[in-house]
């Protein structure tokens, strides 16, 4: 979800389409929530570890 939301801000970017640019940056922020949240052990969707 990280790489989605980072490859949606760079083309959002080139492209000029803002709508990619909001996209990226949501996926970015919930991606990396979720990241943190099964680093530190916490069971992220009935999974011990998130991807």
């Amino acid at each position: 979800m990280v790489i989605l939301g980072i490859i949606l801000l760079v083309i959002g970017f080139l492209t000029g389409l803002s709508i990619l640019w909001t996209i990226g940056i949501i996926l970015l922020v919930i991606g990396a929530i979720l990241w943190v949240l099964g680093a530190l052990g916490h069971a992220v969707g009935g999974r011990r570890h998130y991807w």
